[in-house]
């Protein structure tokens, strides 16, 4: 039986992936060891690691640009405080599209001045703002670039001097985009790239060591790139499942080719929903996400049938955040475009049978 699962996190994942994922916790490298018992400072676990940090940093364009990638633990939420306990002086900037932004400036504000530069709540952040000023003594301007919850995404970089940090979680590897205009990226593996337990961080060496504060070892950016995210016991399977996710992106094109795979998936499912008067979109068109598409029922009486001939076509996680309602497809890297059309169909067959 085939699921199609459009969950946005934990998420869905190459079954190709899954499947060498287990061999390795059965036994890794034919050492009759799993990879869940093996130590994190042998041979094994070390190539896993370089191996993964390496491909990240190249998939995004950023080998020997400066940039160190780290696997770490905590979440994007860890990362919210890190970030401010690591680049915060006198001032940061942050646009607030989403919860998770909204999060990352409140961590951020126990720190020093932390400012909203723009927001989109005024209309449940179903846009992303456009007309703003970048302060020039900002020690950091922050964005959220996908947002899971609301489906909106920013399609444009800003264009700063200001050291440019961003949370990727939900978009990250997903589209073609200059990389290196970044100071610090973060990303919980969970929704694009990998299971539930790690948190990838891209960061360029030279923006660190800036902050008079002390810093504690494990909240400590410097710290990790020094014992290359083995400061303490790094999540195993977490990493190696992230390695192996983007062993499979890159040897199937990498974020080129998955992005007009995720255009065409994109593309199927807003067409679906605009051409459908029983369905309307969330997000404002502009801005309209590649990895979260947010619709709801016209009408919601309807609600009940369309949850059964989902159930019945075996599909998963399409319900909506309980902040924003409806339905939610999130149509990451690793979802086929069949589980699209799958999807489509029922939506079309609601609308032939109301």
């Amino acid at each position: 039986m085939t699921k199609h699962n459009f969950s946005a996190g934990p998420s869905i994942l190459p079954k190709s992936v899954i499947q060498e994922a287990s061999k390795g916790v059965n036994d890794i490298n034919n050492s009759g060891l799993s990879l869940l018992e093996i130590s994190h400072r042998s041979k094994d676990f070390k190539e896993i690691m370089h191996e993964a940090t390496s491909l990240a940093l190249n998939l995004l364009g950023l080998d020997n640009k400066g940039y160190k990638a780290l696997f770490l633990q905590g979440g994007a939420s860890m990362q919210f405080l890190m970030t401010a306990y690591n680049l915060l002086e006198n001032k940061a900037g942050y646009l607030n599209t989403g919860a998770w932004a909204s999060k990352a400036l409140k961590e951020a504000k126990f720190f020093g001045d932390a400012i909203e530069i723009a927001s989109s709540k005024d209309n449940n952040f179903n846009y992303i703002p456009k007309e703003y000023s970048i302060d020039s003594d900002l020690d950091y301007f922050h964005i959220t670039s996908n947002n899971t919850i609301f489906g909106t995404q920013i399609k444009h970089i800003p264009d700063t001097d200001v050291c440019l940090v961003s949370d990727m979680s939900s978009d990250i590897f997903s589209r073609k985009i200059d990389f290196s205009k970044f100071g610090l990226i973060y990303a919980g593996a969970q929704k694009n790239f990998g299971p539930a337990g790690t948190t990838l961080v891209i960061v360029k060496e030279d923006i660190l060591g800036k902050v008079s504060r002390k810093i504690p070892s494990m909240l400590d950016y410097q710290v990790h790139i020094d014992k290359e995210s083995m400061f303490n016991t790094p999540p195993v399977f977490a990493v190696y499942t992230s390695m192996l996710t983007l062993k499979w992106l890159k040897d199937n094109g990498g974020i080129e080719s998955i992005e007009s795979k995720n255009n065409t998936k994109a593309k199927l499912m807003y067409q679906a929903i605009d051409t459908n008067e029983l369905f309307v979109g969330f997000a404002a068109k502009q801005d309209r996400s590649l990895m979260n598409v947010t619709f709801n029922l016209v009408d919601s009486n309807h609600k009940e049938l369309f949850d059964q001939m989902c159930k019945e076509a075996n599909i998963n996680g399409v319900n909506g955040h309980r902040s924003v309602g409806g339905y939610r497809a999130s149509i990451y890297n690793a979802l086929e475009i069949e589980s699209v059309k799958v999807l489509i169909d029922v939506m079309n067959e609601l609308k032939r049978i109301v």
